[in-house]
C-alpha cells in the first residue's frame, strides 16, 4: 500500500471516529425488498451519510444514483422525481414513496424495513449531525464535486459498510465521477466480525453467523472483505481499495 493511501485510509478511520463509527453493525437482519430503493446521493454530505448509516443497521441494499456538486448526470432526474434537487432524496419503488430530509427517510426506512421505531443511535439528532459535519470535514470533503467521466452502460456494484475506511475511499470515488452503482450493505452480525478482515478481535477460524449475508458472501468469494467491487461492464473484480480507485480512475477518469 503507498504512503499517499495510507494516509487517506488514516483519515478516514478519523472521519469513523467523529462519526462515531454508526454503520458498522446490523441492528437487525431482514429479508430484502422485492426491488431495492434509489437512493439520490452525495457521499460527502452529511445528511446523506445518516441514511447510509441506516442503510447498513438494516442491512438493507440501494441503488446509488451519485448527484455531486457540479454533476450532470442524475441531478435533473432527482429533480424530476422530486421536484428539487435536494440530498438526499429516496425513492421507494415498492411503496411509492418518495422522500427528501434525512430524519424523515431515516424513520421511514426502519418503519418499512425494520423495527418500526428507529433506534436512539440512528435518530438525526443534533449530536449525530454535527459528528457527521466532522467527519466530512476530516475527508477534506472528498465525494462532494463532480470530476468529468466516462458513463458507464451498466451500474457498478460495490460490497460495502457505512463506517469502513476503505469502503469511504471507494463511494468517495464513485460519488466524483457519477458511477451510478448497487450498494450491498455488508455490515458486521456479530461479535467475530469485529476487526479488519486479516485481523479480526476473536481469535482462530473465522465463522459467519449461519444464513446471513455475510456466509452467503463468504461462500460465494471465498472471504469476507469490503470493499468489494464488480463491473459487468468489463467483467472486473476488485477487493483492495487501492486496486479498486486505479481501476476506476483508468476506467472511467477523463
Amino acid at each position: 500500500m503507498s504512503l499517499s493511501h495510507q494516509l487517506q485510509v488514516v483519515s478516514s478511520v478519523f472521519a469513523s471516529t467523529f462519526a462515531a463509527w454508526r454503520g458498522s453493525s446490523v441492528f437487525k437482519q431482514r429479508k430484502q425488498p422485492a426491488e431495492r430503493p434509489i437512493l439520490f446521493d452525495i457521499e460527502a454530505s452529511p445528511y446523506c451519510r445518516l441514511v447510509r448509516e441506516a442503510c447498513t443497521a438494516l442491512q438493507l441494499d440501494i441503488d446509488i444514483r451519485p448527484c455531486p456538486k457540479g454533476g450532470t448526470r442524475f441531478r435533473l432526474e432527482a429533480e424530476r422525481l422530486g421536484g428539487k434537487q435536494q440530498f438526499p432524496l429516496l425513492v421507494d419503488r415498492n411503496s411509492g414513496v418518495v422522500l427528501y430530509e434525512s430524519a424523515d427517510i431515516i424513520a421511514y426506512l426502519f418503519k418499512a424495513y425494520g423495527r418500526g421505531e428507529t433506534p436512539p443511535r440512528y435518530r438525526a439528532s443534533a449530536l449525530q449531525k454535527g459528528g457527521s459535519y466532522v467527519a466530512t470535514v476530516a475527508r477534506g470533503l472528498k465525494g462532494l464535486k463532480a470530476k468529468p467521466s466516462q458513463a458507464p452502460a451498466q451500474p457498478l456494484a460495490l460490497w460495502s459498510f457505512e463506517s469502513s475506511p476503505y469502503s469511504r475511499l471507494v463511494r468517495e470515488r464513485l460519488c466524483e465521477l457519477e458511477l451510478p452503482y448497487t450498494l450491498y450493505n455488508l455490515g458486521k452480525e456479530q461479535w467475530a466480525d469485529v476487526g479488519p478482515a486479516v485481523r479480526r478481535v476473536k481469535s482462530g477460524p473465522y465463522v459467519p453467523m449461519v444464513g446471513g449475508k455475510r456466509e452467503a458472501f463468504l461462500q460465494q468469494y471465498g472471504r469476507v472483505q469490503v470493499p468489494y467491487l464488480e463491473d459487468a461492464n468489463t467483467g472486473a473484480a476488485l477487493f483492495e481499495s487501492e486496486d479498486i480507485l486505479a481501476y476506476l480512475d483508468q476506467t472511467y477518469a477523463r
